[in-house]
């Protein structure tokens, strides 16, 4: 049985130019979704929405292969807000809102959504309620690769907020999606690779 791997079918969204941004249209994606708020080194509830991702993510896949169609599950992705944009390039983390999420084939639909909560609730315990199955189409964006440590994103940030932006015409069109690459457990954060990616409409 062969596998969908969407890293490989969207490559568009799990790639850029290192510490450049660029242009790229974004379709309608299907992902898990968690909402939470908050420094996600302090909130428990950060956690628990990671496992809850992941719980649900493989009982997915595994519901899926049953049934003929495997998948690779992707990586960890987020959407990221606050009342003042300055919030990132400062990383002022406890005003942040937050969605995590992780990306699914298009074919995973209500039902399957709904029996694999059933199954990955048994298994946690409890699950976040704002976990969701929901799509998710942000359209024209501009897309960087950062390697380094996740607060040293905010130097990067600046200059897409205060010169990209600006000088391209552009402006906010939807919340800061950072797409994780590496494990965090594994890689040093020194080597971590995160895609940013801003939504933008031109003025």
């Amino acid at each position: 049985m062969e596998k969908l791997d969407l890293k490989k079918t969207r490559k568009e969204l799990f790639t850029a130019p290192l510490n450049r941004f660029v242009p790229i249209n974004v379709p309608r994606v299907s992902y898990l979704m968690v909402d939470g708020y908050g420094d996600p080194n302090m909130v428990p509830a950060y956690k628990l929405a990671v496992e809850s991702l992941y719980a649900m993510a493989y009982t997915i896949k595994f519901s899926c292969k049953a049934s003929g169609k495997d998948f690779v599950v992707t990586p960890l992705e987020g959407l990221w807000s606050a009342l003042d944009h300055e919030s990132f390039t400062a990383r002022r983390k406890e005003e942040w809102d937050w969605t995590l999420m992780i990306m699914v084939p298009d074919y995973v639909d209500d039902d399957t959504f709904l029996a694999a909560k059933t199954r990955a609730r048994e298994k946690l315990g409890t699950l976040p309620g704002s976990l969701r199955l929901e799509s998710l189409e942000e359209g024209l964006c501009l897309q960087a690769l950062h390697i380094g440590s996740y607060d040293d994103e905010g130097s990067l940030l600046a200059v897409l907020h205060g010169e990209i932006m600006p000088s391209g015409g552009y402006d906010f069109a939807g919340r800061h999606h950072e797409v994780y690459l590496s494990n965090p457990r594994r890689v040093p954060p020194g080597k971590l690779k995160t895609v940013l990616r801003q939504p933008v409409r031109q003025n």
